[in-house]
Order: structure tokens, then sequence, then C-alpha cells
């Protein structure tokens, strides 16, 4: 039977009847905490799907309207209108006791908790839900995810892209259509508690007051000089009261023989400064003159600049504040840092649906039951025979293999139920396919990668658009698992840390790296490639689990990637040959001549997310 059905009546499933409020927001840019909401809307539906009520207003944001070829805002259209402070009473009324409901949702309550806070008011949700999550779940017979998209794979009608209201009523009756489907495949909801632990505060910072050097760092920016936070073998003098302090920063200058001077000595050698190269061997940039190590003073001040080498000196910046640290596990001795191989290996050819001699290609195989390794080695096999190994039963599922003990898996009510075809373990050797019905409109993504995979992203379009890797990982698994980013060198060292982007600090100071989390059991991360500086050689993107589980406990961990977050995948892959690690690198994306590629990696490691750090260069908090 087909899964897209008809009848978007909702009514009669308990298992997904809240009262939701359907939600969007037009905004002048893509930065919460900086950009402002320029419409909102809010459609509110009932448990049986009902609609209930609505709501919908133009704001005056108070600045320049951003991109009005995307949603037709001028300042002229927006004059008069209300501030978001005069509506937040009625809003908050409407989000009351409901689950908020957006097409990417995280973006959405992101905006609308930072207007509540300038606003001096709380934001009164409790839950959320993210229909673009919802859908990667389904995975409907769509060419992608985007809202016009399934707006026509539902039946629903749309007016106007990119009007908060008509946006706010076609996603509820996409809502409705979803909630159908995920209630035929018994599919969990994907609901977040809000706000996430991994979001930062919502309430603004106030600038600070202008003023001259009020601090070495100020004068380090304004010398033209690098300043960072943390030592790397990139650094070329560490600035401290009490080198004999043995905090990480010291001990870690030591060993890369950094110089270690005090406060008084470093504001003398700032008057040396003298012209240095940029990157790509352009003269002008301003480069610190070596000083001998002398003694330091009285309590520790760390504060660390980068190497003066004349290929790394930067054009001035200023010290980016520190948003956090993470404390490693108690573990034994801290490992050696996490050597990566470099991208020297040839390219390992992906494997395209279609391809003959490959009897799997254009099928998503779903394997239950069996060992740990019995389960690894049939994912193995469905990947060499050209398909892509779900680990998750959804609408694009083409065919399940049964191992030991498959039979009494709880999803095999809903497979007989819809008529999956089903194989015995034997199958998986020497498959006989017969046409299968083709219940993902898109099929599998373009490259289907095993371990260590490789591929090229289109050049011109890595540039253009964010790029976004998403992990996700079996929808009972109980643990939490934690999807962490580093932004490093050549080699393989942060520049400071904050370019270690993790749940407590999800996004690098530039926003050019971002964690992005709309369901219990998936996380993405966004890499605007096109915005890295060139000093940047990759962006590693990996896992940790929260306690004592480990990756074997867990299972596969499915990764898709490609350009946005609603476009249909460029690459694929599972990942599941760990058994004892508590932290893997998944995904790195890194440059190779002009061009940047994606890698599937799946190494684990049985020490914690704060060794991993360590790593990577990272000063993990003692």
């Amino acid at each position: 039977m087909p899964l897209a059905s008809p009848a978007l009546d909702v009514s009669g499933l308990r298992d997904y009847a809240y009262e939701w409020a359907v939600v969007d927001v037009e905004t002048s840019g893509l930065v919460a905490r900086r950009d402002r909401v320029l419409s909102v809307a809010v459609v509110t539906l009932g448990p049986d799907g009902v609609q209930t009520g609505e709501f919908s207003a133009l704001l005056n944001p108070g600045c320049d309207p951003g991109p009005v070829h995307v949603h037709g805002l001028t300042s002229e259209r927006l004059r008069g209108a209300p501030v978001f402070g005069d509506i937040a009473g009625e809003i908050a009324a409407m989000l009351q006791n409901r689950v908020l409901v957006a097409h990417n949702a995280q973006f959405d309550y992101d905006f609308l908790a930072h207007e509540f806070a300038r606003a001096g008011l709380r934001l009164p949700v409790a839950q959320r839900l993210c229909t673009l999550a919802l859908n990667r779940r389904v995975d409907p017979p769509t060419d992608d995810l985007r809202l016009g998209t399934l707006a026509t794979h539902y039946g629903v009608t749309q007016l106007a892209a990119h009007d908060a209201l008509d946006d706010s009523r076609v996603l509820a009756g996409v809502l409705r259509g979803t909630l159908r489907d995920a209630a035929q495949l018994g599919l969990p909801l994907p609901l977040v508690a809000c706000p996430p632990r991994q979001d930062p505060k919502f309430t603004p910072r106030s600038p600070k007051a202008s003023c001259d050097f009020r601090n070495p760092g100020d004068r380090i920016a304004a010398a033209g000089l690098n300043p960072m936070s943390s030592v790397s073998r990139h650094t070329s003098v560490l600035v401290t009261n009490d080198d004999a302090s043995g905090s990480a920063k010291a001990r870690r200058a030591h060993a890369e023989g950094v110089p270690v001077i005090n406060e008084l000595t470093f504001l003398r050698l700032l008057g040396d400064v003298r012209p240095g190269n940029r990157h790509g061997g352009t003269t002008g940039a301003p480069a610190l003159i070596p000083a001998p190590v002398l003694a330091p003073a009285a309590a520790p001040t760390p504060v660390s600049v980068p190497a003066a080498a004349p290929a790394s000196v930067t054009a001035p910046v200023t010290t980016p504040p520190v948003t956090g640290e993470v404390a490693p596990s108690p573990a034994s001795p801290v490992p050696p840092p996490v050597a990566i191989p470099p991208a020297r290996e040839p390219r390992k050819a992906a494997v395209p649906s279609g391809v003959p001699g490959k009897p799997l290609a254009g099928r998503r195989v779903l394997v239950l039951g069996g060992t740990h390794p019995e389960a690894v080695a049939a994912r193995t096999r469905v990947v060499e025979l050209g398909g892509s190994a779900a680990i998750n039963l959804s609408a694009s599922v083409t065919d399940v293999v049964l191992l030991a003990g498959g039979a009494a898996d709880r999803r095999m009510r809903r497979i007989t139920s819809l008529e999956f075809p089903t194989h015995e373990a034997a199958w998986i050797e020497a498959p006989t396919t017969q046409p299968h019905r083709d219940r993902s409109g898109r099929g599998q993504a373009e490259h289907v990668l095993p371990r260590g995979g490789v591929v090229d992203l289109p050049h011109g379009q890595a540039s253009a658009v964010p790029w976004t890797v998403t992990a996700t990982w079996g929808q009972q698994t109980d643990c939490e698992i934690d999807i962490v980013a580093f932004v490093v060198d050549e080699d393989e060292q942060v520049f400071f840390d904050e370019d270690f982007v993790f749940y407590g600090a999800p996004e690098n100071p530039a926003g050019t790296v971002r964690i992005l989390g709309d369901g219990p059991t998936e996380q993405t991360v966004s890499v605007s490639l096109g915005s890295l500086p060139p000093s940047v050689g990759r962006v590693v993107v990996a896992a940790a689990i929260d306690g004592e589980p480990t990756f074997g406990d867990v299972g596969a961990i499915q990764i898709t990637a490609g350009p946005g977050t609603s476009a249909a995948p460029l690459a694929q892959s599972t990942l599941d040959a760990a058994t004892t690690e508590r932290t893997m690198l998944l995904v790195e994306l890194y440059r190779r001549g002009p061009l940047w590629r994606l890698r599937t990696v799946g190494q684990g490691y049985d020490h914690g997310l704060g060794a991993l750090a360590r790593g990577y260069g990272v000063d993990v908090a003692d």
C-alpha cells in the first residue's frame, strides 16, 4: 500500500496527538543573535489536526531588512509596523502549552527566543518539532525536503512562498500528512526539549564602551598581530605572569619550544613590530621579532599569540570571547594527539546507482538481527553490491534482510503490514533482484561511500552555500550522543579554542561552522566552506558519547552530506564497525587544490571527548 495517503486527517493517532503551534518567521539574516524578525505567523492545530486559530504580523526591525529579493519585505513596507515587543504577548498566548512546529525548527526557535529576550520576556515553549527532521525519518518519495516540494507531495496548495502566514498554513498541511506517514511506519516523533542544552544563552550582550588599550590583548590587535586563546606550534610567544604555574598553556608552550615572557617585556616588544607577509606572499602585515625567554612575575594570566612566521601572519583581528571549556573524562594519562592520515590517498570510487554488476544499485536495505559482527558484515556487503544500508525503517527502504533473531524485531509488524520485501540471511551473498517498488522517488544519494570513501564537492556549489553533514543513529538509542567539529590547520591543530564547536559553544566565532540539532537521534554540522580562511586545512566532524555506553552499544551511524539543510544529499555512508569506542571521527571536509573533498572516516577511540579535543590542540580544563 502506498505510504502517502491523500487523507490528511490525523484524528485517532493518539501517540501523535498534541496541541500544535505551527510557526514561520521571515528574518533580516541568518544569525539569530544579530539579525531580526521581519514578520511572524502562527497557526494553531488541535490534537485532531483541525485548525483552531492563526495570527500574523509585519514587524519594524529597526535595521536593514536584508535580502529583500527573498522575502520581499522592504523598509518602506515595514515602516510603521509594530516592534516585536508590541505583539509578543499575543504570540506567547498562542505558543503556551503547545508544541512549536517549524521547518528547520531550530532556526525559528532561536529567532523567537532572541526576540522575546530583547523584549524582556521568556519564550513559553517546552517542546518543539522540526518537520524537516521528521521528514528525514519518513523519507517520502520527493526530490528534496524543501517546503514547496513537500507541499506538492502531500497535496497542499502553496500560494506565496516566503510569506510567513502562507508558509505556516502550508506547513500545517505538511505536518498532517507527515504525521499520517510516521504513524504508518511506527516512527517516534523527534521532539526536542526547549531550550536544548546546546543553545547559548539568549540574552543579547551589551556592546562594550569605546576605549583605548584596556589590556595587552587590545594592544596586540591594534599592532596588527593575531591574539589567540590557545597554544600550538604556530604560536610565536606566550605572554603570562607565571610560567611556573604548570598551566596547560605553559606546558604546551614548553613542549613546542614557544618562548614564554611576562607582560611588561611583551609590551616593550610591541614597539619592535615590523611588516611581515600576508598569506600568499603579499607583504605588509606586521610580524613580531622573536624575544628571549624572561623570568615571569606573579599570578598567572596566560595570553597566547600566534606564530610570527611571515607565511602565517594575518590581518588585525579582535580577540573573541572564550565561550567555555570541556572537562575531560576522569581517565588515565592524556593520550598523544590524535593522528589523522594526510589527504594523499587516491580517491576511492563511490558507488553510483545503476552500475552493471551491482545488483543492489538503487536499493536501500535494512538489516535486522544477528550479532554485531554479522550485522556489520551484512551492511558492508550491501554497499559492495551497490546498495545503501539503512539503520531505521523509513519509506525509502526497498528490502529487509533477516539475520538470526531478526524476525522478532519490533518493527516486523510494520514491515509485514506495509509489504516490504523480506529476505533470509543467504540472500545477501547472492541477491536475486526483482523489479521493486520505488518507495523513494529520489532513491539513494548520488554517492554511497564505504568507510574511507572520498568524493569531490561540486566546485561552485561548495563555495556558494553552507554544506551540511548530518549524523543519524538508531531511534531507540537511550544514551546521549554529541556531534562536535574541529576547524584545524594543515597540522591538525585548532587555531584557538573557539574553533572547537560543541554543544556548549555551538558555533565558532566567525559563524562558519555550526552545530544544529532538531531531534534526539540526529545532529547536523553546517559549514560555510566559501567563508573559511585559506589557513584552514579541514573541518573534522566527530561524535562523542555522554556516559559509560560505547558506540558498540549504539550500533551503526548513518552519514548524509549535501548543500543546505533540505536539498537532496550528495553522499551518504553507514559507519558501524565500532565496539568499545566512546569517541569517533565521522567525516572530514578538506582542501585538495582548488577543490573541497569529503571523506568518511569511521575511526574510533576509547577515551572521552576531552582527550579527543586535546589531540587537536584545544586547551581543555583540568
